[in-house]
C-alpha cells in the first residue's frame, strides 16, 4: 500500500499555520500605526507568504531538534523568517509601510506565530517524538554495572488477533513488524489464552503465572459480598495479592508500565493494583511532568487528542451513514475516551518506556491498549481499529530506534493478552439484555452488571497515579479520580438481591448472592425455567454448571456434556468448538470463583460472530471466533516450544526462560519466596462448590 502524498494530518496543520499567520498579521496592522493593508485580499496573500516560508522550515526543524534542541531552532526560525517575510511583504500589492522597520517588526510577528504552531505540530509527528527520545536517551544515558546482560522489552498490543495481525503483515501496512520478520529473523507464531480469553486472566498468568481465580473481568466474589472488577485499584490489588508468589516475571528489578498487575515488579507506573489513589505517585507525576513540559510532549497530546477525537466522530457518523452492520453506539464520551487511550496513554506509555532503557533497566513490560479500545466499539476488523495498528508500527519503530541509543542491548518481545471477536450485541439482537432474560424466567429481584468499564478503568489509572500531594493539580487529580471510580463502580449487592449477572464479552456469568455456590440440582429446585430457558434461547450457545451427582457439566438445547469423563448424553454442545475446549471449561467451571452458571452466547461458527453481553461490538471473554487466538512476535533467539503455547501460565515459562537465558533472575530461585498474601494458593485450592 502506498503512503500518501499529503496525509490528513499536513492539511491540519497547513490550516493552523495559515489561520495563525492572518490572525498575526492582522495584529502587527492593528498595533503597528505604520502598517496598513489595503484590502482583506492583501492580507490573505501576506499570510500565504508566511505559510510558504513555514512549509520550506518545517522538514528542517524535525532534524535540526534531534541535533541542537527545540529552544535554538526556535530562535533561528524566527530571525531567518522575519528576514524573508519582510522582503516577501515590501513585494506584495497593497501593502503600506512607512518604513522598512515596520515590515521587518510585523515580520517577525507574524514569523514567530506561525514558527510556533508549526513548531508545537511538527513535534507532534512520530518522528519527531522519537527524534526527542533519542537525543534525551543519549543526553541522559548512564552507565549499567552488567552491559553484557541484554535487557527485554514486552510491548503487549492488547487485544490483536494472530490472524489480524499476519492479515496486515500481508497487506504490507506494518513496515516495521514486517522488517522484524523479513530481515531480523523475528517469528510471529499464535498462542492460545484458555478460559476466560480476557486481560485479567491473561495478564495475571503472563506476569504471575497463575490462570486461576479468575473467571471472567469482573465478578461476584462470594467471601467479600461484592462484584470485583479487575481494573479497579482495590480490586486488581486484591487479585494480585491473591496469586503473588514474589516471583513474578519482573521480579528481577523490572518495571510494570500501564499493566493491571505488577509481575512482582521493583517499581511499577499507571499500574492498577498498585496504584494508591489517596496520594498518587511522585515519581509518575515527575515523569508526566516532563512529558508535558516538552513541545513533543504536549504538542503530540494536545493535536493528537484533538485529532483523534474528530477522527472518531467522523469514523461513526460513517458507519451510521453506510448502514454497517453490527455497530454499536460511539457517542462524544467514547470518542473523548479514545483521545486519552489511543494517543496520551500511548506517548505516555512511550516516553515511560523510553526512560527506563535511558537507566537501563533489566526487563519492562507495558500495555498499549490502542487496538482493543477501537475494537470495542467499531469491531474488529473495521478500518478504523486496522489503523490502529498501523499507530502501533509506530510505537515499536521508535521503541526500536531509541534501544540503539541505550547503555545496553535490548530485545523487543511483542505479545497480545487475547483475540477479538465481532457481532451483533446480545441486547440488540433480541431487544432484551441477559439479566433481563434471567428475571423473566425465575421472577427474581436481578442485580445487572453489563456496562462496558474497560476504558473507565484506563483513564483512572492514570488520573489516580498523577494524584497526590497538596498541590492544585494533585487535588483537582485526585477528585478527578474519584468521579471516574464512582462512574465505573458496579452496583451494590445487597440482602434484596436474588441474581447477580454479568457481562464479561461473549460470557455470562449468573450468581446467586450466596455465600455459597448453587449446584444444578439446587438451582433447578429454585428455579426450575432457568435453566431450560437459557439453553434453548436463540442468542445463547450453552450452560456451564457444576453438579452434586455429575460434577461439572456443559448443558446445551438438546444435550449435556460431562466434562470430568467426556461422556456425552445426546447432541455435544462442545462439538463445534474443537477437542481442547472441554478440559478447558472442566478448570473453568471447578474454580472455587467460578459462577452459579456460565452462559456462552451464540456463535455463527461459518463467520466467528458472537453476541456480547455487554454493549460492544468486538468482545472477549468466551468462546467462539477470534478472542482465543492470540500472538507471540518473538526474537530470533527466543525459544519457541515444539508444542503450542496453550494458557497464559505456559506462556509465562516461555518468557521466564527467555529472561534466564540472557542472564537475568539468577537470584530467584524456585521455592525462594512465600506468597505474600498468605493465602493458599488458587492453584491448589481443588474443586469446591
Amino acid at each position: 500500500m502506498s503512503t500518501p502524498l499529503v496525509r490528513t494530518g499536513d492539511l491540519g496543520r497547513i490550516a493552523a499555520t495559515y489561520v495563525t499567520s492572518v490572525l498575526a498579521l492582522a495584529l502587527a496592522a492593528a498595533v503597528l500605526p505604520g502598517l496598513r493593508f489595503s484590502s482583506f485580499p492583501q492580507l490573505l496573500a501576506a499570510a500565504a507568504a508566511a505559510l510558504l516560508v513555514g512549509a520550506l522550515v518545517r522538514p528542517l526543524l524535525v532534524v535540526a531538534s534531534a541535533a541542537i534542541g527545540w529552544l535554538a531552532v526556535l530562535l533561528l526560525a524566527i530571525v531567518g523568517q522575519a528576514v524573508i517575510l519582510a522582503a516577501a511583504l515590501s513585494l506584495i500589492p497593497g501593502v503600506e509601510a512607512d518604513s522598512f522597520w515596520v515590515v521587518l517588526i510585523a515580520a517577525w510577528i507574524a514569523a514567530a506565530a506561525t514558527t510556533i504552531v508549526a513548531w508545537l505540530c511538527t513535534s507532534g509527528t512520530p518522528e519527531a517524538f522519537t527524534a526527542a527520545l533519542v537525543r534525551r536517551t543519549r543526553r541522559r544515558r548512564t552507565t549499567v554495572d552488567d552491559p553484557e546482560v541484554p535487557g527485554v522489552i514486552f510491548v503487549q498490543l492488547d487485544g490483536v488477533p494472530f490472524p489480524v495481525l499476519r492479515w496486515q503483515l500481508l497487506a504490507a501496512t506494518l513496515p516495521t513488524v514486517g522488517r522484524w520478520i523479513r530481515d531480523g529473523g523475528y517469528r510471529l507464531v499464535e498462542w492460545t489464552p484458555v478460559l476466560p480469553p480476557t486481560t485479567p486472566a491473561s495478564q495475571l498468568g503472563i506476569l504471575h503465572g497463575r490462570i486461576d481465580g479468575v473467571p471472567a473481568f469482573r465478578w461476584y466474589d462470594r467471601a467479600l459480598g461484592r462484584v470485583l472488577v479487575a481494573n479497579r485499584a482495590a480490586d486488581a490489588a486484591e487479585i494480585e495479592r491473591r496469586a503473588s508468589d514474589g516471583r513474578g516475571l519482573l521480579a528481577d528489578g523490572g518495571v510494570s508500565i500501564s499493566n493491571l498487575f505488577s509481575g512482582d515488579a521493583e517499581r511499577s507506573v499507571l499500574t492498577m493494583s498498585k496504584l494508591e489513589i489517596s496520594r498518587g505517585s511522585a515519581d509518575t507525576r515527575r515523569r508526566v511532568a516532563w512529558y508535558l513540559a516538552r513541545p513533543d510532549g504536549f504538542a503530540g497530546s494536545l493535536f493528537g487528542a484533538i485529532a483523534e477525537i474528530g477522527r472518531e466522530r467522523f469514523e461513526a457518523r460513517r458507519q451510521r451513514r453506510r448502514d454497517v452492520r453490527p455497530r454499536g453506539h460511539r457517542g462524544w464520551l467514547f470518542a473523548g475516551m479514545r483521545a486519552v487511550t489511543n494517543v496520551v496513554l500511548r506517548d505516555l506509555n512511550t516516553a515511560l518506556v523510553a526512560e527506563e532503557m535511558i537507566r537501563g533497566t533489566r526487563s519492562v513490560y507495558v500495555d498499549y491498549v490502542d487496538y482493543d479500545e477501537v475494537a470495542h466499539h467499531a469491531g474488529a476488523l473495521r478500518p478504523e481499529s486496522l489503523a490502529a495498528l498501523d499507530r502501533l508500527d509506530h510505537v515499536l519503530a521508535c521503541l526500536e530506534a531509541v534501544a540503539e541509543a541505550a547503555p545496553r542491548p535490548y530485545r523487543l518481545v511483542v505479545l497480545s493478552d487475547h483475540g477479538q471477536s465481532q457481532g451483533a450485541i446480545f441486547a440488540d439482537r433480541f431487544g432484551v439484555d441477559l439479566a433481563a432474560v434471567c428475571s423473566q424466567l425465575t421472577a427474581a429481584r436481578v442485580e445487572a452488571v453489563e456496562q462496558p468499564v474497560e476504558g473507565w478503568g484506563r483513564l483512572n489509572g492514570l488520573l489516580a497515579d498523577l494524584a497526590g500531594g497538596d498541590t492544585g493539580t494533585g487535588r483537582v487529580a485526585h477528585n478527578a479520580a474519584g468521579r471516574v471510580q464512582r462512574r465505573s463502580a458496579p452496583p451494590a449487592v445487597t440482602s434484596n438481591s436474588d441474581l447477580v449477572v454479568l457481562g464479561s464479552g461473549n460470557l455470562g456469568l449468573v450468581y446467586a448472592a450466596e455465600e455459597q455456590r448453587l449446584t444444578l440440582e439446587e438451582l433447578t429446585s429454585r428455579w426450575p425455567a432457568l435453566i431450560p430457558g437459557l439453553v434453548n434461547h436463540d442468542g445463547i450457545t450453552f450452560v456451564a454448571v457444576m453438579s452434586d451427582e455429575h460434577g461439572p457439566l456443559v448443558v446445551g438445547p438438546s444435550g449435556v456434556h460431562r466434562l470430568a469423563d467426556s461422556k456425552v448424553t445426546g447432541d455435544d454442545p462442545l462439538a463445534a468448538f474443537g477437542p481442547l475446549i472441554p478440559a478447558d471449561l472442566l478448570r473453568a467451571v471447578s474454580m472455587p470463583e467460578a459462577p452459579d452458571l456460565y452462559v456462552n452466547s451464540s456463535v455463527d461458527h461459518d463467520t466467528g460472530e458472537v453476541s456480547a453481553f455487554e454493549g460492544l461490538v468486538g468482545s472477549h471473554g468466551g468462546l467462539g471466533g477470534w478472542q482465543g487466538r492470540a500472538l507471540l512476535l518473538a526474537p530470533p533467539d527466543l525459544v519457541i516450544p515444539d508444542q503450542p503455547i496453550r494458557g497464559a501460565d505456559e506462556l509465562h515459562r516461555v518468557l521466564v526462560g527467555y529472561l534466564e537465558q540472557h542472564g537475568q533472575r539468577s537470584g530467584i530461585h524456585p521455592g525462594s519466596m512465600s506468597n505474600p498474601g498468605g493465602q493458599e494458593a488458587t492453584l491448589d485450592r481443588g474443586v469446591s462448590r
